[in-house]
């Protein structure tokens, strides 16, 4: 959040406490701002009016868990919307483009899975099944919240395989989603060794975001 997020944010969350007869020390507005720190201010003032709103939980103080349930969904509605969007990727990059999607846990599930063209490559007959791994998956690790290990910076397509073992470079990723909050997960990611990791560390992201950044003001 920039400054004028933080001062909109704290405002509203003291509204919110003086609605519900509370008070928030510093501390726990702080709490707060550290646990949504990853939304848009817009998205948070939405889901505390939703939660206002909710006839069922309407009558508490929200707790963080709370508001981000308003933002997103429940686990089970996001990971449907996960591979949704998933699907969709499939269908308009293709299993030869590298990619970056704008939510984390798509790349660590796509990780676990075997990696990005491995899903390409899946037959209509074994979708369901991939489908019901790649929810359950995906639930489980929104559920460990601050216990997920870390992402790969993106996913690595077949073509930069290629290129890769050929010594030869290699297009930026394609930004799936929101591209601002692609481009935080490629900066967020991991070069750690697990199963479709691309190897290069911090440096080497933030280079491949400035690539991302260049077609993009070229396009």
């Amino acid at each position: 959040m920039n400054r004028n997020d933080s001062f909109r944010f704290a405002k509203a969350l003291v509204a919110l406490a003086e609605y519900y007869g509370r008070e928030l020390s510093e501390g726990v507005i702080d709490l707060y701002r550290q646990g949504l720190q990853s939304y848009d201010i817009e998205a948070i003032e939405r889901a505390i009016g939703a939660h206002l709103q909710n006839p069922d939980t309407g009558q508490w103080m929200p707790k963080i868990a709370d508001i981000v349930r308003m933002i997103e969904g429940t686990t089970l509605d996001a990971a449907a919307l996960a591979w949704a969007k998933v699907m969709r990727a499939v269908g308009s990059v293709g299993q030869y483009q590298s990619l970056a999607f704008d939510d984390a846990l798509i790349h660590l599930v796509i990780d676990d899975l075997g990696g990005w063209p491995g899903i390409c490559q899946t037959s209509e007959d074994e979708l369901p099944f991939l489908a019901k791994r790649f929810e359950t998956n995906y639930r489980a690790y929104r559920r460990r919240a601050g216990d997920v290990p870390k992402h790969p910076h993106y996913l690595v397509g077949v073509s930069e395989m290629s290129n890769s073992a050929a010594g030869h470079r290699s297009d930026p990723p394609r930004l799936v989603g929101d591209p601002e909050r692609a481009k935080r997960v490629m900066l967020g990611g991991s070069s750690a060794p697990r199963l479709q990791v691309s190897s290069f560390g911090e440096r080497a992201a933030a280079e491949v975001l400035r690539l991302v950044e260049r077609n993009e003001s070229a396009a």
